[in-house]
């Protein structure tokens, strides 16, 4: 096993493969945990001896903390399922900027800093990491705000608490911005998961797409980066097969 801890996105293959499949291939291939996978099936996954990585944090990517009107119910959610991360030994929990829906980046900003502070110090208190996910507005989430590093990290700064970080997106990230090596090392210090998937197309991270993940992995591990990096897209292929690869060209 390499330097990078590696996790899958359970949405990404459950499609094609039997849950007790999945995770005994997973398993069987080197990686360490699954990410956003149903509840039902947690004390498989840990019985397999996988950790569940990440979970969402609370409800709606597109409806989240840059409105103010949504703080009450976001932090009643994320006190929630901080207690359910500590129960179930899960480090992160990912949070949305919702869409911007007319509202400005200063405004949604200031707001989304806000949100933040209300359950920075639980989170801090239990050890869980809250991870706003940075999405291309591009492609997949019209409208979304949170779709370029700078803004980001300017709310973890402003936030200014070490479980509030970033979930850098490769592939959405390309989408928005490209420099992806260069991103990531000037802005370690604030990610705290990746994800990744080839693009265009979100699918496999091999040579068929323009991202050369073995670079972007080594960059990765040249900041000594301790978090998991997780295979976020959709198999063409058998996904078995698909999975396989991304963990080899990943385990750096």
């Amino acid at each position: 096993m390499g330097t990078i801890k590696q996790s899958l996105a359970w949405w990404g293959f459950a499609r094609s493969i039997e849950p007790e499949k999945l995770i005994a291939e997973a398993k069987r291939i080197g990686y360490a945990g699954v990410e956003m996978c149903p509840q039902e099936l947690w004390p498989k996954v840990v019985d397999a001896g996988l950790r569940i990585v990440t979970m969402g944090g609370h409800k709606s990517l597109t409806d989240g903390l840059n409105r103010r009107e949504n703080h009450d119910r976001i932090e009643r959610e994320l006190k929630d399922n901080i207690e359910l991360a500590v129960k179930w030994n899960i480090p992160s929990l990912i949070v949305f900027s919702g869409n911007r829906g007319g509202i400005s980046d200063e405004e949604g900003l200031t707001n989304t800093v806000d949100g933040l502070r209300r359950v920075a110090k639980t989170a801090e208190e239990a050890g869980v990491t809250l991870v706003l996910e940075l999405l291309n507005s591009k492609v997949d989430h019209p409208d979304y705000q949170c779709d370029h590093t700078a803004w980001g990290v300017e709310v973890c700064r402003r936030v200014g608490s070490p479980r509030v970080k970033l979930l850098y997106d490769i592939y959405h990230m390309q989408i928005m911005e490209g420099d992806i090596i260069r991103t990531i090392k000037n802005h370690i210090e604030h990610i705290g998961h990746f994800h990744t998937a080839g693009n265009p197309g979100r699918h496999e991270i091999d040579d068929s797409q323009e991202l050369y993940y073995p670079a972007i992995m080594r960059a990765i591990a040249e900041t000594n980066y301790d978090g998991y990096v997780g295979q976020e897209f959709t198999p063409t292929r058998d996904a078995v097969a698909s999975l396989e690869q991304a963990y080899r060209i990943c385990n750096v």
